[in-house]
């Protein structure tokens, strides 16, 4: 069945959401248009405010309304203290969890040669600039455990190595309330090779 120019163009665009394929646009794209056309231009609205008004915080490349974000505008927030994340998700995935109080610095990606995406594209030269201002006394490393990720991350550690900065990598491994048969084999390997001493009191 063909869709009228409209209809297809907007099933088109909902097709770019990630996780979003033929099926899933084609219901989203009825629904609006036939139950609740007020949502629809809800979203429209708030879609284009966004668009317009959100950019990067200058100092961590967080998705902001102002030039910097809530975090490195606060003055609570240890500015020695630097995690690097690859998406402005996981600064939200490490804000739920409260237990940290440094800042960060977002990548929007990670190294891929083969993509074209250099250590510019990730904004690691504007990182470098940070370091060499010499306020920053550890990074955590905090990229994906993939291929990638663990690329970008032992090139961050070399950056960091020659300015003589302490870095850690967030510990990977067996999940809290996971069992072990369920596990895979790479997730195991991370636990056995960060594992720790147990300290009885």
């Amino acid at each position: 069945m063909s869709y009228s120019p409209l209809i297809g163009q907007l099933i088109s665009a909902l097709k770019r959401l990630p996780g979003v394929g033929q099926k899933s646009a084609q219901r989203m794209a009825f629904y609006l248009l036939q139950h609740d056309k007020q949502a629809a231009m809800q979203i429209s609205q708030s879609l284009a405010s966004a668009i317009e008004q959100v950019g990067e915080c200058s100092k961590c490349r967080v998705l902001s309304e102002s030039e910097l974000c809530e975090v490195c505008n606060n003055p609570k927030r240890s500015q020695q203290q630097v995690c690097i994340v690859e998406s402005p998700s996981d600064v939200q995935a490490f804000e739920q969890s409260t237990h940290y109080s440094g800042r960060y610095f977002v990548l929007m990606g990670h190294l891929s040669p083969l993509d074209g995406i250099g250590p510019h594209e990730i904004g690691l030269d504007i990182f470098a600039s940070q370091l060499d201002a010499g306020d920053i006394t550890e990074v955590i490393l905090a990229t994906n455990p993939t291929v990638e990720g663990e690329a970008t991350a032992h090139y961050i550690s070399e950056m960091t190595k020659k300015r003589n900065i302490k870095t850690t990598r967030i510990a990977h491994g067996v999940p809290i309330g996971g069992e072990l048969e369920y596990v895979n084999g790479s997730t195991l390997s991370h636990a056995l090779d960060g594992r720790s001493i147990v300290s009885v009191d």
